[in-house]
């Protein structure tokens, strides 16, 4: 260990090699001594430091007892100790107690409530120590009390934040079983519901009519938007559970758009919907999971067959975004979305315009599992959109 450099000793600086040093610091002298100690405990500011004679009457009093006590020495000293205390610790008794219990054991320690002048509790730490004389007769007693509210706040902040994030975690165990068990017992017979309207459509049970046929579809079309929301439930609870898996590679961005172009053309043909693809580049490859960027592709591009207008127009472009990333753009010429809400769009159950004679059906899950997905990849997704024009959703994704 370096030899120290400077020490005070009896108000004279002197070289330091101690303990090697020849020259001990000289003793005090009594009266120097209680002078020190005096000194010491009024420049204490974070602790109440006073003495009581043995009944517990007030002796002497510190600025930090008058800092967050609120007393000073004249209103304070000679007052008994119990003032600091609630009515219901003085009801049973405690402050003579804690005397008793601080004698016979020479020392005692608490936390609990405590009062200020302007009658306000805080959270005090107490230690009562007993002050015996030379025959051992206790002539006295030194508290020490400090203010623990803030760190108790905290402390409670911390435990109920710990019992929120509990209630949550369960909470989603909970509806993700649920959600799990719903969707096997109605994912059956809604698969047996579109097998019946094959076999009907395929004829086996006979010749339909021209009615028949169309109402056969529109059991079909009822029974594939059921899935569809059952399918989004399912994948919405797994990723708040977070098992979801992903399968990270490279690949083509071109693979990822026609595997969604030969199923969104048939979608948009029925309202008159212009689809046109565009490439900025012909040779990009992104890295992430690719079934993932077909699914969100797929739910972006559905969007905007559903909010578009017949006789209106969808772009799918795609480009470089840097050196580190590349986008998917999907723009169309619908109703768009106010400004105050394009973030909104992004949340659980949130559908613009939605309302119960609306014509537009679904959970409200497709872009927030959307985006999170994308986030979960190392990408993102954003959109821009004016009321009355068209909405525009890019899905950014990471090169490899």
């Amino acid at each position: 260990m370096a030899p120290l450099r400077a020490f005070w000793w009896g108000g004279r600086r002197r070289p330091a090699s101690y303990p090697n040093a020849t020259t001990m610091p000289r003793e005090l002298r009594p009266r120097e001594t209680q002078e020190l100690l005096r000194l010491l405990i009024e420049a204490v500011r974070d602790y109440a430091i006073f003495a009581l004679d043995p009944e517990g009457y007030i002796l002497t009093w510190n600025p930090g007892a008058q800092r967050f006590k609120g007393y000073t020495a004249d209103e304070i000293v000679g007052q008994h100790f119990s003032i600091f205390y609630p009515p219901e610790d003085i009801e049973w008794g405690k402050p003579a107690w804690e005397l008793v219990v601080a004698a016979r054991e020479g020392r005692f320690e608490d936390e609990g409530w405590r009062l200020r002048k302007d009658g306000t509790r805080f959270w005090a730490n107490v230690v009562i120590t007993a002050l015996r004389d030379e025959t051992g007769e206790v002539v006295g007693f030194g508290k020490v009390t400090r203010d623990l509210t803030e760190r108790r706040a905290n402390e409670k902040r911390a435990i109920e934040d710990a019992r929120r994030l509990a209630e949550v975690e369960a909470a989603n165990r909970a509806k993700a079983e649920f959600l799990a068990a719903m969707s096997h017992e109605l994912r059956t017979p809604l698969n047996a519901i579109g097998g019946y309207v094959e076999l009907l459509e395929n004829g086996l049970r006979g010749p339909l009519n021209e009615q028949q046929v169309e109402d056969l579809r529109r059991i079909r079309r009822s029974q594939q938007h059921l899935l569809s929301i059952i399918n989004d439930l399912l994948n919405f609870s797994r990723l708040e559970a977070g098992s979801v898996s992903y399968r990270m590679e490279d690949f083509d961005l071109s693979t990822a758009i026609e595997a969604v172009r030969v199923m969104i053309e048939p979608m948009a043909a029925p309202k008159g919907l212009a689809v046109k693809w565009r490439s900025e580049d012909g040779d990009l490859v992104a890295h992430a999971d690719l079934a993932k960027v077909e699914q969100i592709l797929l739910n972006l591009v559905g969007n905007a067959v559903k909010f578009t207008a017949a006789g209106g127009t969808i772009t799918v472009s795609h480009g470089p975004a840097g050196e580190r990333r590349v986008f998917i753009t999907v723009a169309d010429t619908g109703v768009g979305i106010p400004p105050e809400q394009l973030e909104t769009i992004f949340e659980p159950f949130v559908q613009v315009g939605r309302s119960l004679t609306s014509q537009h059906e679904g959970a409200g899950l497709g872009l927030a599992i959307s985006r999170d997905l994308a986030r979960a990849m190392g990408g993102d997704l954003s959109a821009e959109s004016r009321v009355g024009e068209g909405s525009a959703f890019t899905l950014w994704l990471p090169r490899p």
